[in-house]
C-alpha cells in the first residue's frame, strides 16, 4: 500500500510537471508561429518596398533619359535661335512683319522652356524625397531583421533547451515506467498473497462466527431462563443502575472546578476591594466626611456598601461546597450537583445586593455631577459610568437566571429539559464574554475619570489614593473574569459533551432522587467487590526463581525454616523475659535483705557509742581518745558478727572478719558477671532476631511488591489479548478493504500507463514539429 501511495505521488508529480512543460511548449509554440508571421509580413513588406525601389528607379532612368532628350531640344533650340538671329539680322531690312513672327515663336519657345525647367525641378525634388526615404525604410527593416534574427537565436535556443528537457523527461518517464512495471508485478504478487491471507482469514471468520452464535445462543438461553426482566427498556429503570464508572472524567472535573474555585476566589477579592474603595470614595468626594457632612443619599449608599462581605463572601463558601461535592467515587452530572443550588442561591442574594445598591450608585454619580468641581469631562465619564453600572447588573442578572437554571435539575428536574443544557453552557459563555467587556469599559472610564479628577485643584492626596485602589480592583475585576471566560470558552465542549454520561443505555436520569439512588447503589457494589476479592497465597515469580535458583539451593535455610527459626526465637524471648522478671524480683528482694541488715548494725553501733558517751563526760581528751579506739572496736566486733547471706547459689552465712571479706566479694563479682554475660547473649540473640525479624518483613514487602506487579502485568496482558482480538478484526477489514484498493490501483496504473504513452507520443510528434519548424526558420533566417 505505501508503495502504490509512493508511486501514485510520483506520477502525479511528473503530470504536473509534464503540464506545466505542456504549457509552456505552447506559449513558446505561440511565440514561434507569431514571429514567424511577422518576419513572413516583413518579407513581403520588402517585397513591396524592392518593387517600389525599381519603380522609382525606373522612374528615375526615364526621367533622366527625359532631361537628356530635353537638354538636347534646348541646345536645338538655342542653335535654331542662334540662327534665327543672324537671319533676323539677316532679313532685318525686309520689314516688321517677320520680326513679329520671330518675337512670337521666342515667347512660346521661352514659355516651353520654363515649363521643362519647372516639370525637371519637380522631378528632382520628388527623385530626392524618394531616395531619402527609401534609405529610411531600408535603415529600419535592416534594424528590424537584426532584432528578429537575435529573437530567432532566443527562440532557438529556447527550443533546444525544451527538446533536451523533453528528451529527460521521456528518459526519466521511461525508466519509472519500468520501476512501475515491476512493482506493479509485486504488487500483483502481494495480491496474491492477500487472496490466501484473506481465504485463511474467512476461514477463521467462519469458525469464529459459529462459535460466537453458539455463545450467543447460550448467553441468550441463560438470559431467559436466570434474569427476571430487562430494567434497561424502561428509563425509570435504568436510571438507578451504576453507569461505568470513569475516573479520569471525575478528576478531570475536579481538576476544573478547583480552576473555577480559584477564579472565583479572585473575582471574590476584586469584588469586596471594589465595595470597599467605593465606600470610602462616596465619604470622600465631593464632600469630604472628615470635614463636612456627606449627603443624606451618600451616607445611605455607604451604609449598604458597608454589607458587601455578607453577600460577596458566600459566593466563595458555595464555590467550595461545589468544589468538595465533587470527588473521584462520585458521578457528577447535573442531577447529582446538588451544592450548585446553594452557589446559585448565594449568587442571587448578591444580585439582590446590586439591585439594591444600583439606584444610590446612580444618584451618588449624579451628584458629582452637580458638584461646582465637575467638569463636562468628567459629567461625560459619569454618564458612561452609570450606563456600564446599569449594564454590569443586567450581566449578573443573566448570570443568575442561567445558573439557577443549571441547578433545577438537581432539584426539579420536569422544569428543564436536557436538550436544553448545551444551549445554558453556550449562553453562560457569551454572558462572560459579555461581563469582560464591560468591565474592560468601566476601567477604561474610572481610568479617564480618575486622570480628570487628579488635574482638579481641590483632589486631595487621599483622593487620589482610593481612586489609584478603586483602579486597581477594577483590573483584577477585569482580568479575573478574562479569565473565567477564556476558562469557560475553552472547556466548553468538554462541559456539553459530559452531560450524556449516565446509565448505559439510558439517556437521562429521571429524578435527583434516583441519581441518589444509584450513588448509594454504586458504592454497595464497590463494597461487595472489595469483599469478592481473596488475598493471593505469596509466589515468587518464575524469571526471578530461575535467577535465583542458584542461591535457594545453596543457602541451607528455606522459608519454613527462617519461619521456625523466628518462632524459636519468639518463644526463647518470652522465656528470658520471664526468667529477667523473676531476677528482678529476686533482686528486689536481696536488695530489701541488705539494706534491713545494714540498718540493724548501724542501730547498735549507734547505741553502743550513745552508752560510752554519757559514762565519759568528764574524762580528759586522752579518754576521749581511748572511747574513739574502743568505739572502732565496738564497730569492727559488730561487723565480725555472723551474717546470713542469700543468693542463687544457696544461702551463705558468712562473718564480717577481715580475713572472709574478700571471698564474698569475689563470690558476688562472678555471679554478677555471670549475670552480664548472660543478660548480653541474651540481648545479642534479641539484636538477632529482631535482624531476622525485619529480613523476613522486608521479604514479605517485596513479595507483595512482585505480586502488585503481577497483577499488573496479567490487567496488561488481558488488555494486550482483547487489543489484539480488535487488530485481527481490523486486520479482516483491512485485508478486505487492501484487495478492492489492490484491484482498483492496477486498473488505474495500466489506465495511466496507456495515457502515458498516449501522452509521449504526442510529446514526441510536437517536438518533431517544433525541431522541423526551427529548422525552417534557421533555413530563412539564413538565407535573410
Amino acid at each position: 500500500m505505501a508503495g502504490a501511495a509512493e508511486l501514485q505521488g510520483k506520477y502525479q508529480k511528473l503530470a504536473q510537471e509534464y503540464s506545466k512543460l505542456r504549457a509552456q511548449n505552447h506559449v513558446l509554440k505561440k511565440g514561434v508561429v507569431d514571429e514567424q508571421a511577422n518576419s513572413a509580413s516583413l518579407k513581403e513588406q520588402l517585397k513591396m518596398k524592392d518593387q517600389s525601389l525599381r519603380k522609382l528607379q525606373q522612374e528615375m532612368d526615364s526621367l533622366t533619359f527625359r532631361n537628356q532628350q530635353l537638354a538636347k531640344r534646348v541646345e536645338l533650340l538655342q542653335d535654331e535661335l542662334v540662327l534665327s538671329e543672324t537671319k533676323g539680322k539677316k532679313n532685318k531690312k525686309s520689314g516688321e512683319p517677320a520680326s513679329l513672327l520671330s518675337q512670337e515663336q521666342k515667347n512660346v519657345f521661352d514659355e516651353d522652356l520654363q515649363k521643362k525647367i519647372e516639370e525637371n525641378e519637380r522631378l528632382h525634388i520628388q527623385f530626392f524625397e524618394a531616395d531619402e526615404q527609401h534609405k529610411r525604410l531600408e535603415a529600419e527593416l535592416r534594424s528590424r531583421l537584426e532584432v528578429l534574427e537575435m529573437e530567432a537565436t532566443q527562440h532557438q535556443a529556447v527550443v533546444d533547451g525544451l527538446t533536451r528537457k523533453y528528451m529527460d523527461t521521456i528518459e526519466k518517464l521511461q525508466s519509472e515506467k519500468a520501476k512501475l512495471e515491476i512493482k506493479s508485478q509485486n504488487l500483483e504478487k502481494e495480491a496474491k498473497e492477500c487472496r490466501v491471507r484473506t481465504e485463511e482469514c474467512q476461514q477463521q471468520l467462519k469458525h469464529l462466527h459459529t462459535d460466537l452464535s453458539s455463545r450467543l445462543d447460550e448467553s441468550l438461553y441463560i438470559i431467559s431462563e436466570k434474569v427476571p426482566f430487562n430494567d434497561t427498556r424502561s428509563n425509570q429503570y435504568n436510571a438507578l443502575n451504576v453507569p461505568l464508572h470513569s475516573r479520569r472524567r471525575q478528576l478531570k472535573l475536579r481538576d476544573l472546578a478547583g480552576q473555577a474555585l480559584v477564579f472565583v476566589q479572585d473575582l471574590v477579592t476584586a469584588l469586596l476591594n471594589f465595595h470597599t474603595y467605593t465606600e470610602q470614595r462616596v465619604q470622600i468626594f465631593p464632600v469630604d466626611s472628615a470635614t463636612d457632612t456627606i449627603s443624606p443619599l451618600n451616607q445611605k449608599f455607604s451604609q449598604h456598601l458597608h454589607e458587601n462581605a455578607s453577600y460577596v463572601r458566600p459566593l466563595e463558601e458555595g464555590m467550595l461546597q461545589l468544589f468538595e461535592s465533587i470527588t473521584e467515587d462520585s458521578v457528577t452530572v447535573l442531577e447529582t450537583t446538588v451544592k450548585l443550588k446553594s452557589f446559585s442561591d448565594y449568587l442571587a442574594s448578591y444580585v439582590c445586593f446590586l439591585r439594591k445598591i444600583l439606584p444610590y450608585q446612580l444618584k451618588s454619580l449624579e451628584e458629582e455631577c452637580e458638584s461646582s468641581l465637575c467638569t463636562a469631562a468628567l459629567r461625560a465619564r459619569n454618564t458612561e459610568l452609570q450606563s456600564d453600572m446599569k449594564k454590569l447588573t443586567a450581566v449578573f442578572e443573566k448570570l443568575q437566571t442561567y445558573i439557577s437554571l443549571l441547578a433545577l435539575p438537581s432539584i426539579k428536574p420536569d422544569r428543564l429539559l436536557r436538550t436544553n443544557f448545551s444551549s445554558l453552557f453556550t449562553y453562560i459563555a457569551s454572558t462572560l464574554h459579555g461581563f469582560h467587556d464591560i468591565m474592560k469599559a468601566i476601567s477604561r472610564n474610572y481610568s479617564q475619570k480618575a486622570a480628570l479628577e487628579q488635574e482638579l485643584p481641590t483632589a486631595t492626596q487621599k483622593l487620589i489614593t482610593t481612586n489609584d485602589c478603586i483602579l486597581s480592583s477594577v483590573v483584577a475585576l477585569t482580568n479575573g473574569a478574562g479569565k473565567i471566560a477564556s476558562f469557560f470558552s475553552n472547556n466548553l465542549d468538554f462541559f456539553t459533551a459530559s452531560l450524556s454520561y449516565g446509565p448505559k443505555g439510558g439517556m437521562e436520569f429521571i429524578s435527583p432522587i434516583s441519581a441518589e439512588c444509584m450513588l448509594q447503589y454504586k458504592k454497595k457494589a464497590a463494597a461487595y467487590v472489595k469483599l469478592l476479592k481473596k488475598p493471593v497465597s505469596d509466589s515468587v515469580p518464575y524469571e526471578e526463581a530461575l535467577a535465583n535458583r542458584r542461591v535457594l539451593l545453596s543457602s541451607t535455610e528455606s522459608r519454613e525454616g527462617l519461619a521456625q527459626q523466628v518462632q524459636q526465637s519468639l518463644e526463647k524471648i518470652a522465656k528470658l523475659e520471664q526468667e529477667k522478671e523473676h531476677w528482678m524480683l529476686e533482686a528486689q528482694l536481696a536488695k530489701i535483705r541488705l539494706e534491713k541488715e545494714n540498718k540493724r548494725a548501724l542501730d547498735k553501733v549507734k547505741n553502743s557509742i550513745a552508752n560510752e558517751q554519757s559514762e565519759a563526760t568528764q574524762q580528759s581528751p586522752i579518754i576521749l581518745n581511748v572511747t574513739e579506739q574502743e568505739k572502732e572496736d565496738g564497730t569492727d566486733k559488730v561487723l565480725r558478727e555472723p551474717v546470713k547471706a542469700t543468693s542463687v547459689i544457696g544461702t551463705l552465712t558468712v562473718t564480717t572478719e577481715n580475713e572472709e571479706v574478700p571471698e564474698a566479694d569475689v563470690r558476688e563479682d562472678l555471679i554478677k558477671n555471670h549475670y552480664m554475660a548472660r543478660i548480653v547473649e541474651l540481648t545479642s540473640q534479641l539484636q538477632l532476631a529482631d535482624s531476622k525479624a525485619v529480613h523476613f518483613h522486608a521479604e514479605c514487602r517485596a513479595l507483595a511488591k512482585r505480586l502488585s506487579l503481577s497483577d499488573k502485568a496479567k490487567e496488561v496482558s488481558l488488555e494486550d489479548i482483547r487489543q489484539a482480538r480488535q487488530d485481527i478484526t481490523r486486520l479482516q477489514d483491512e485485508l478486505t478493504t487492501t484487495k478492492r484498493s489492490y484491484e482498483d490501483q492496477l486498473s488505474m496504473m495500466s489506465d495511466h500507463l496507456c495515457s502515458m504513452n498516449e501522452t509521449l507520443s504526442k510529446q514526441r510528434e510536437e517536438i518533431d514539429t517544433l525541431k522541423m519548424a526551427s529548422k525552417g526558420n534557421s533555413k530563412k533566417n539564413k538565407s535573410r
